[in-house]
């Protein structure tokens, strides 16, 4: 589960009560619009994984010089990792459409942020990328022949070429409600919600003959095709902003705590179950819901205030529907996080915390014998991905119990082990 949180609130919670419903609701991930340093603070030894951001007003100063660039990484990464999780960088928040002034300079902040990185070695750590709207897509519908903006090119193709470049990926908010809202009708509500459609009601790309049957993978898999119109065809995506407001005014009927409730649930669930695009099926697309709390002091309509999932006194706003035991958000995600090796870490260090799994950790690693259910695939990240969750799950999957010296992660995706003996 991973949240945005935005902090446009009349009563802002302190960064200490933040992390506190974060660690009650199991949110493993967050995304914040700056690098607030008592947040960053908050958030250290908590091993949350964390998107940071450089805020629009500041892009202009980063991306004309490269030791701006290096003073922001010194003051807002170097002084908290590793103790806070940083994991990326969104330089910028749909630069192209909200200040398009700041275009030229874009790609130079991203290089410069990542150079300063590089400088530290924290580059394979942190990846370093920009949000985008949607609407830089242009004939998104079908998907196949969706392409990005032109007048965007002398920006897109150098920032495509980056992000392939770093093996970053191409951060999207995906808004199917003000799809759904823009379209007068031609979308159906449904369709939005992630509501099952009658197959007669699906949407036939009839270039590709794929079938979608909501606008959140048609909208992913436009963004898929217009990079690979570019030729870029290994960037992977991840939605940095999704959601659906709970309320609006009176000529927002469509922002309800029902189709809120149904949005971000079925969000989830889709996510959850890695069900990927019909252009990528299997693909997991990581996402973050947009947003943890209701932020009241936002200007504008009603519904802009109304997306957040919590009140500032971290009461749900509604509480979603999500197949699981209990009704809250934490007891329905509870038994969807795992525990996993690490990529790429030291296979020493792997063995020795396997070892320790199944001897002093007390896991029963018999099913990972010759011959046994779990041997296969016989690799030392495997057995140990086995054992790692199988501990986690027995200590209530409690902090700080996912961690093996470093070479254990906690993850919301069921590894393959999960479904052979413990999942």
């Amino acid at each position: 589960m991973s949240f945005n949180i935005g902090t446009a609130l009349s009563d802002m919670p302190s960064p200490t009560q933040v992390v506190a419903l974060l660690k009650a609701q199991k949110i493993f991930h967050v995304r914040l619009y700056d690098a607030d340093q008592a947040m960053l603070l908050a958030l250290s030894g908590t091993g949350i994984r964390v998107t940071v951001s450089v805020p629009n007003q500041q892009l202009l100063a980063i991306g004309q010089s490269n030791s701006t660039a290096a003073n922001w990484v010194a003051r807002n990464i170097l002084t908290h990792v590793p103790a806070t999780n940083i994991t990326a960088i969104s330089v910028g928040s749909e630069v192209l459409t909200a200040i398009p002034n700041a275009a030229p300079v874009l790609v130079s902040a991203l290089k410069y942020i990542h150079a300063a990185l590089v400088a530290a070695r924290l580059d394979s750590h942190i990846k370093v990328s920009t949000a985008h709207s949607s609407s830089i897509i242009l004939d998104s519908f079908p998907p196949s022949q969706a392409f990005f903006n032109r007048t965007w090119d002398p920006v897109m193709i150098p920032l495509l070429e980056f992000l392939q470049s770093t093996k970053s990926y191409l951060m999207l908010n995906v808004y199917p409600y003000y799809d759904y809202i823009q379209s007068r009708d031609a979308i159906p509500l449904d369709y939005a919600l992630f509501r099952p459609l009658p197959p007669n009601k699906e949407a036939v790309d009839s270039n590709t003959l794929l079938h979608y049957t909501n606008v959140f993978d048609a909208i992913v898999d436009a963004a898929y095709f217009s990079m690979s119109y570019l030729n870029f065809t290994n960037i992977p995506i991840v939605v940095t902003e999704s959601g659906w407001p709970s309320k609006g005014d009176s000529n927002e009927p469509d922002a309800t705590l029902d189709n809120a409730n149904t949005y971000n649930s079925n969000l989830i669930k889709h996510v959850i179950n890695n069900t990927g695009t019909p252009k990528h099926p299997g693909v997991a697309v990581s996402t973050f819901i947009y947003e943890l709390y209701n932020e009241d002091a936002r200007s504008g309509v009603v519904s802009e205030k109304n997306w957040g999932l919590f009140d500032g006194n971290g009461r749900p706003i509604y509480v979603l529907h999500l197949t699981g035991s209990g009704t809250m958000l934490a007891n329905d995600t509870t038994n969807q996080t795992y525990c996993v090796a690490r990529d790429g870490v030291d296979r020493k260090m792997l063995q020795a915390a396997l070892d320790w799994a199944c001897g002093p950790g007390k896991v029963d690693c018999s099913a990972m014998v010759q011959g046994a259910p779990c041997y296969e695939p016989d690799t030392v990240a495997a057995h140990a991905t086995y054992a790692f969750d199988a501990y986690y799950h027995r200590m209530a999957m409690a902090e700080g119990t996912c961690d093996f010296n470093g070479v254990a992660t906690v993850t919301t995706t069921d590894p393959i082990m999960g479904v052979m003996g413990h999942s």
